[in-house]
């Protein structure tokens, strides 16, 4: 059993309404019923559209720390929906039995190699997001979008 990020399995879902389907990536592993969709994001309670949200002051690892935060484009704090969705998408996880994840890279909650800098001019840093540093923390294998060969050639 694999989780999924929602946006990557075309629903619309993102911030803006939209997703980032790589459904054709992943026919094999739907066709054998091993997908869990999963957005920490809806699960937190936000809305479908949202304004953009990034970390400010960190990572997640910082966030679930309480030393960083996450706000939205228009300077509202999000940190609390997006922690209650990083523990809802563990509650999933856990329930289903998964041990490894595919999250959308560069995402405020998904982001497991890359997230953006916080300051909302597209710029990128190294670093994860609120519900891959969870994750992470309860021992599952979180990669991206860009690293689904590895599951599909299983």
């Amino acid at each position: 059993m694999i989780g999924i990020s929602a946006c990557l399995l075309g629903e619309n879902c993102r911030y803006d309404g939209g997703h980032n389907s790589v459904r054709a990536a992943l026919d094999q592993l739907m066709e054998e019923g091993e997908i869990v969709s999963i957005c920490p994001e809806v699960l937190g309670g936000l809305p479908t559209p949202r304004p953009p949200a990034e970390i400010v002051g960190g990572n997640g690892d910082d966030v679930l720390d309480g030393v960083a935060k996450v706000m939205d484009v228009q300077g509202n704090g999000v940190t609390e929906p997006f922690v209650q969705g990083a523990y809802m998408a563990l509650e999933r996880v856990q329930q289903a039995g998964i041990t490894t994840v595919v999250l959308k890279e560069n995402s405020p909650s998904c982001g497991s190699s890359a997230i953006y800098d916080g300051t909302f001019s597209r710029g990128k840093i190294v670093g994860f997001g609120v519900t891959t540093a969870l994750l992470r923390r309860h021992g599952v294998r979180v990669i991206s979008e860009h690293q689904l060969s590895e599951l599909v050639q299983r």
